[in-house]
């Protein structure tokens, strides 16, 4: 029976266009990664990191399009880990929440100490002296900004939305404008300078997780995340899914071109390997080396805004995120209510707040926590191309609005090239963070054991997840064995080619697998 004292329980408000999705999906994609990426890849890749941005525009496209028909075909609130419950059961639902749960709520404080950082350029108070660590100051100061994103996402959904629409447009008129002027000082002979590969394929490699290319486009699972307040869900979210995607690559190589062109080639002379500490806040120091003192004061301006307004945009998406978390472990049931006026799951927003506070205590600067969050990101993005495939297979009549084209090749393509990336972030950071995973399915499963769970349903829970535990374990081994951070046993670019195909065979294990047509629950509708 239900509690008479409690609360009556709200509905997600369905008052977000496309107009409002697309911007959500463009601002989460332009944050800190635009500022910080350009003088790392270039480190890394030199001017190959073009072709990094390419390459990882285009991953992220397949894995757009894999979104596209899940979230036109189930537009539900928290989305991007409810998918893998409704085709393989709630444990794997569970993995995919509690990892996903992490790198949004980390990302919320990611943004604001990006915020920071680039502030101390005028306040230079905010930093600890020598070092890019946050001063008391600089701490007060971010607390301050999460708590004005908190405010904004209190009340109801279309305030942040206008909220975001404003920043946003100031957002992109920042990095077209230093495009312009930085190709008004081009200077083509740096592209052939030291070679357009001088590290290799290795370099173009490590240039998309280590460089902070995948963290930089990462900004899709927002847009699925408040499906349940979209209007006209079946045609709106693959268009700002698509747009998003396509935009932000060609405005990303842009500037990765103008970048690497508009550095005075006299700076060159030792090569590119320093070039991330000559340029550590890149736009705006290679435009004070080129005299343009307002663009500088121009960028930082931009350089506050635009991770604060993605930040913002964590700190809607999240609570979305916790809502689907705990409808599909059903974990702590007072996450899941929503406020009946507002439409907002408060509970949900409080804990996120929470969480992106604690998360700004002990990173110590952006450059740390970008390769673990990508990782993990990727992680939670990886298992959409299987979740598609296992509803192709096991709900065969369910409604598509969307279908993706060419499934049977952009499915396992769009996995492998996930695990590649996965695999790029080096063995420091592919131990911990799938080794964590690993913990937490054992812990599942052993609670579920002590608890007196029915022991039908968690043998087949755990015969739908085992795939995702095989592709960790085989991950971290050959990690440890391969030339991303690991013994350099299995020599590159064999590795990498290890990984592709282990990480088919896992994806066809997978589709092979979840959640019988008849246990189906398709119809838990949150609107």
């Amino acid at each position: 029976m239900a509690d008479a004292s409690a609360p009556p329980q709200g509905r997600f408000h369905k008052q977000l266009s496309l107009v409002d999705l697309t911007f959500i999906g463009l601002g989460a994609i332009f944050g800190s990664g635009w500022l910080f990426a350009a003088s790392h890849v270039s480190a890394l890749a030199g001017p190959a990191g073009i072709l990094s941005w390419v390459i990882g525009g285009v991953a992220v496209l397949l894995l757009g399009l894999v979104y596209c028909e899940l979230g036109a075909a189930l537009p539900r609130a928290g989305g991007a880990v409810r998918y893998p419950e409704y085709s393989h059961g709630p444990l794997l639902g569970s993995l995919m929440g509690f990892i996903t749960l992490i790198a949004f709520s980390s990302l919320i404080a990611i943004e604001v100490v990006a915020c920071r950082q680039y502030a101390a350029a005028w306040m230079p108070a905010l930093n600890v002296p020598g070092s890019s660590h946050a001063s008391l100051l600089g701490w007060i100061v971010q607390f301050a900004l999460l708590a004005a994103f908190f405010v904004l996402n209190y009340f109801s959904v279309k305030a942040f939305a206008k909220a975001n629409n404003i920043v946003s447009i100031f957002k992109f008129v920042v990095p077209l404008l230093v495009i312009v002027l930085l190709l008004t000082h081009f200077h083509p002979d740096n592209l052939t300078l030291h070679g357009i590969a001088p590290n290799g394929l290795s370099g173009v490699e490590a240039a998309i997780s280590a460089g902070g290319i995948i963290f930089a486009y990462l900004g899709l699972t927002p847009i699925v995340s408040v499906a349940s307040e979209v209007r006209d869900p079946q045609r709106t979210i693959p268009i700002a899914l698509i747009l998003s995607v396509v935009l932000s690559t060609v405005i990303y190589v842009l500037l990765q071109l103008a970048f690497l062109g508009g550095i005075p080639t006299e700076l060159l002379a030792g090569g590119w390997a320093g070039v991330d500490k000559a340029f550590a806040l890149p736009y705006h120091d290679i435009a004070m080396a080129l005299g343009l003192g307002w663009l500088a004061t121009l960028v930082v301006c931009d350089a506050v805004i635009s991770p604060s307004g993605t930040g913002n945009i964590y700190m809607n998406a999240t609570p979305r995120i916790v809502y689907g978390w705990a409808r599909s472990g059903s974990f702590l049931p007072v996450l899941t209510r929503i406020d009946r006026e507002s439409g907002i799951p408060r509970p949900a927003l409080w804990l996120t707040f929470a969480l992106s506070v604690f998360w700004t205590l002990p990173f110590p600067s952006w450059e740390a926590l970008i390769q673990v969050v990508s990782a993990a990101l990727v992680l939670s993005y990886a298992v959409a191309p299987v979740t598609v495939a296992a509803l192709r297979r096991n709900a065969p009549g369910l409604a598509r609005p969307f279908r993706v084209k060419a499934f049977g090749l952009i499915g396992p393509l769009s996995f492998a090239v996930a695990a590649l990336i996965v695999y790029w972030s080096t063995w420091a950071t592919v131990s911990w963070l799938l080794g964590l995973q690993i913990v937490m399915f054992a812990a599942y499963v052993a609670y579920k054991l002590v608890t007196g769970g029915e022991r039908s349903s968690l043998v087949r829970n755990v015969r739908s997840s085992l795939w995702l535990i095989g592709f960790y374990a085989l991950t971290m081994i050959v990690s440890w064995l391969g030339t991303f951070g690991g013994m350099g046993v299995i020599a590159h670019p064999w590795d990498s080619l290890v990984v592709l195909v282990m990480a088919t065979g896992i994806y066809y294990w997978g589709a092979n697998t979840g959640v019988p047509a008849h246990e189906l629950a398709l119809d838990d509708d949150d609107e």
